[in-house]
């Protein structure tokens, strides 16, 4: 009996071998560009990490991409960080487009204060989130 299923199975993995890859989920985690002390400007390490979400994005040429703009909680008033938020994630999309993703993909969300996992110096950032 054991023989007869295995010989029945053989057939349909070497199928499924050649089949195309199933598409990437529908949505991901985020790709995270952390920033200094009330500051928007993109280090070597952040260009990086945004020409590889950039390279991800080009993967997915239908996905939306939404680029969320953070600060810290205590860097200054609602407004300021909102602000400082857009400024960051405008940054990032800019980055994004020169690296070769659409403009017209790209989502900015500043979000202003929202605290990251309770660690105050990492809310200094913007999460790029490629799919829905």
């Amino acid at each position: 009996m054991r023989r007869r299923l295995a010989l029945a199975v053989l057939p349909l993995l070497a199928l499924a071998a050649c089949q195309p890859a199933p598409p990437p989920p529908a949505s991901r985690a985020a790709t995270v560009v952390f920033f200094t002390e009330d500051s928007a400007g993109l280090d070597d390490n952040a260009r990086s990490i945004i020409e590889q979400a950039a390279a991800q994005a080009m993967q997915r040429p239908g996905a939306p991409v939404r680029v969320r703009g953070f600060t810290a909680p205590e860097a200054g008033t609602g407004a300021y960080n909102k602000a400082l938020a857009a400024t960051r994630a405008q940054h990032v999309a800019d980055h994004l487009a020169a690296a070769g993703v659409a403009r017209d993909r790209i989502r900015i969300e500043p979000r202003g204060a929202v605290p990251y996992e309770s660690y105050p110096t990492e809310s200094r950032r913007v999460e790029i989130v490629i799919g829905s």
